[in-house]
């Protein structure tokens, strides 16, 4: 059985992974917000427990138990926050710190009752599939160019402060429109009858798909890295 630590560890390597960003122990500090030696002590359990395994680059990767592990985690924390939207009415911008308390401490049954209650959901509500290997890539919005149509699919970036800036800005997933502007400032999509504009760095955490889609980014930006840290825009 892992830790609660070790949850929260296997949770952002898992999200890591998934954003396709380098699972090495700088990113998993930067995420988790500690400092080197901490995260040196951490890995150092996980490999121990047969989570993880070290590659010759020094690169991280998951075991077969790992992966599941943190695949469980990942899923009950995002069956909670759409409970919470959905079932209890809290923003969206409001739950990702809530489930993060409850991911840890909930049982088989309560998890069930949840599911049963949000019905037919597919996604958290900041677009994150419950299932693995279902997550369709999209590109940063950043990169997408004027004149294109497009259709937000995930916040990749949970940080409290960015979701409120978001919700603010009227960013949610679903959201369809045209990029009427891109600067080296500021991104405005056209969407209905009215626009919403993000910073640049800002639209480097939102996913969409762009249709012309964008060339295919080798390095995706280091914003999605940020899942706990303050995001300074």
């Amino acid at each position: 059985m892992a830790t609660v630590g070790e949850e929260e560890y296997l949770e952002r390597i898992y999200w890591l992974e998934e954003a396709e960003l380098p699972i090495t122990g700088a990113n998993i500090a930067r995420a988790m917000q500690v400092s080197p030696p901490t995260v040196h002590e951490m890995v150092g359990r996980l490999v121990g427990d047969g989570f993880i395994v070290r590659n010759e680059d020094k690169s991280l990767a998951f075991t077969g138990d790992g992966r599941e592990r943190a695949a469980k985690i990942v899923h009950r924390h995002r069956l909670v926050e759409r409970f919470l939207t959905d079932v209890l009415g809290v923003p969206w911008d409001d739950v990702h710190e809530e489930a993060e308390r409850l991911e840890h401490a909930m049982s088989p049954t309560l998890e069930e009752r949840m599911r049963a209650a949000i019905g037919d959901a597919q996604t958290c509500p900041h677009g994150h599939p419950f299932v693995e290997g279902v997550r369709e890539r999209g590109a940063p919005l950043a990169d997408v160019e004027e004149g294109a149509t497009v259709v937000v699919l995930r916040l990749e970036n949970e940080a409290e402060d960015l979701l409120h800036y978001l919700m603010d800005a009227g960013i949610h997933p679903g959201l369809e429109g045209v990029l009427a502007s891109s600067t080296p400032d500021e991104v405005t999509i056209e969407a209905g009858e009215g626009t919403v504009t993000v910073t640049r760095s800002v639209a480097e955490t939102v996913a969409v798909r762009a249709d012309p889609a964008p060339p295919h980014r080798t390095a995706l930006p280091e914003q999605l890295v940020l899942a706990k840290e303050r995001y300074g825009r």
